[in-house]
C-alpha cells in the first residue's frame, strides 16, 4: 500500500484532535486473522480494542460469529451488532452479574458466557441465573503467568471447575486463559515460553476430562500468542489489537504482520520556541499509561516529547522550523486500545476522503443495561 495512505485530502473537515480509521486496511487485517487460522470459526476476537459495531460487522460478513470483550457494555454493543457468541472476559460480581443475565434475557438469540475463579462467584451467578431461568455457560478463568485474574493450575481449579458442572443456573464452558506475560520479542523465545504454558494446561484438560468433567473448548491467548495458538492447537484465538495495530506492537513483533488501521490527526497549536511546536494532542487525546513516546508522528522521527499535559503536546524537533501554527500530523499511537476509548467518534477515511463516522459505541460504562 502507498505511504501516503493516511493523508487526508481536506483535514479541514475534521477538527483536532481526532480518531480516524481505514476501513481497508480493517479488512485486510481480518483477511490476514482469518487467514492464520484457516478458517473464522475458532476466532473469538476481542472488542475492547475498537468498541465499535461497525468494525463487528465487518468480522460478521468475514464469517467471525464469536467475540470476546471486558465490559457488559461492550456485550450489549456486540449483541446489537449481531454477534451470535459473547465471551465477557471479566468475572461479574455485584450489579454486574444481573446485568449480564439482563443481557442474556433480551438478547435470546445471542449465547452469552462469562469467566470465573472463585467459588463464591460462581455460587453467586448460579443462584442468580437460577431466578431467570437462564442457564450460564461459564468458562474456568486460568492463571497461566500473567497473575491477574485466574486460579493457578491444580486441585483447587479442578475443584471449581466440578463446582461450574453441578450447580444448576451454571454449566461449564470450557478453559479461559490470557498469556499476556509472554511478550518476548524474539519469536522463538516467545514459543519456547508458550510451550511450556500450554503443555501444563493440556495436561491440566486431561486432568479434567478423565475425572468425567466436559471441557468443550479452550479459549487462549492475546496478540503477542496469537500464532502459536492458530498454528499449534484447536483453541479459540482471541487477538484484539490485530484489528487496528499500533507502533507498540509492530515495533516489538516483527513475526505479527498488520497494518496500521488507525492515525490520530493533529494540529500545530503553538511555537513556543525555535526548535519546539505545541500539539493538541495531551492525555485526553491519546493514552498516557506509556513512558515517551506515546506516539509515532509519521515523517517526523526526530522528536523528543517536553511537556505532556491534558490539552497539550510539546514537541523538541529540528524540524519545527518547517511547521506552521495550523499545520497538521499524523500520529500512530503506542497503544491503541485505551487511545480510542478517549474518542466518542472515530472519522472513517476512504480513498483520502471523509467518508463516514462510526460511534465509539462501547467505550460509554452502560448503555442499557
Amino acid at each position: 500500500m502507498a505511504n501516503d495512505w493516511h493523508i487526508l485530502a481536506s483535514p479541514d473537515e475534521i477538527p483536532s484532535p481526532a480518531l480516524l480509521v481505514y476501513p481497508e486496511r480493517i479488512g485486510e487485517n481480518i483477511h490476514r486473522m482469518v487467514t492464520a487460522l484457516g478458517q473464522p470459526e475458532r476466532l473469538r476476537t476481542h472488542v475492547k480494542t475498537h468498541k465499535m459495531a461497525e468494525v463487528v460487522q465487518m468480522q460478521t460478513k468475514a464469517g467471525i460469529s464469536k467475540f470476546k470483550c471486558a465490559t457488559i457494555a461492550e456485550a450489549e454493543m456486540l449483541g446489537q451488532a449481531g454477534a451470535r457468541d459473547v465471551l465477557l472476559a471479566n468475572q461479574p460480581v455485584g450489579p454486574n452479574i444481573g446485568r449480564l443475565l439482563g443481557l442474556a434475557g433480551w438478547f435470546r438469540d445471542v449465547r452469552f458466557s462469562t469467566i470465573a475463579d472463585d467459588a463464591g462467584a460462581v455460587g453467586s451467578l448460579a443462584e442468580a441465573a437460577q431466578t431467570t431461568g437462564i442457564t450460564l455457560p461459564v468458562w474456568l478463568d486460568l492463571d497461566v503467568g500473567m497473575g491477574r485474574t485466574g486460579i493457578p493450575l491444580g486441585q483447587a481449579a479442578i475443584t471449581i471447575y466440578k463446582l461450574i458442572d453441578q450447580l444448576p443456573g451454571v454449566e461449564p464452558a470450557g478453559l479461559h486463559l490470557y498469556d499476556g506475560h509472554l511478550h518476548d520479542s524474539d519469536p522463538a523465545k516467545r514459543l519456547s515460553k508458550w510451550q511450556m504454558m500450554i503443555d501444563k494446561v493440556h495436561s491440566f484438560r486431561t486432568e479434567l476430562e478423565t475425572a468425567g468433567l466436559p471441557v468443550p473448548a479452550v479459549v487462549g491467548g492475546g496478540t503477542p500468542t496469537f500464532p502459536f495458538h492458530a498454528q499449534h492447537t484447536d483453541h479459540e484465538c482471541s487477538p484484539g489489537t490485530t484489528l487496528l495495530w499500533d507502533f507498540g506492537y509492530h515495533d516489538s513483533f516483527d513475526d505479527l504482520d498488520y497494518l496500521n488501521a488507525a492515525v490520530l490527526l493533529t494540529r500545530v497549536i503553538s511555537k513556543p520556541g525555535s526548535d519546539c511546536i505545541t500539539l493538541d494532542l495531551g492525555h485526553k487525546a491519546v493514552a498516557a499509561e506509556n513512558p515517551h513516546p506515546r506516539v509515532q508522528f509519521i515523517g517526523l522521527n526526530n522528536a523528543e516529547a517536553l511537556v505532556h499535559s491534558e490539552e497539550h503536546l510539546t514537541l523538541r524537533t529540528t524540524d519545527a522550523p518547517d511547521f506552521k501554527v495550523g499545520d497538521c500530523l499524523y500520529g500512530i499511537p503506542r497503544h491503541i486500545c485505551p487511545t480510542v476509548a478517549l474518542y466518542d467518534r472515530a472519522h472513517v477515511i476512504r480513498g483520502g476522503k471523509l467518508a463516514d463516522q462510526w460511534q465509539v459505541t462501547a467505550r460509554a460504562r452502560k448503555l442499557t443495561y
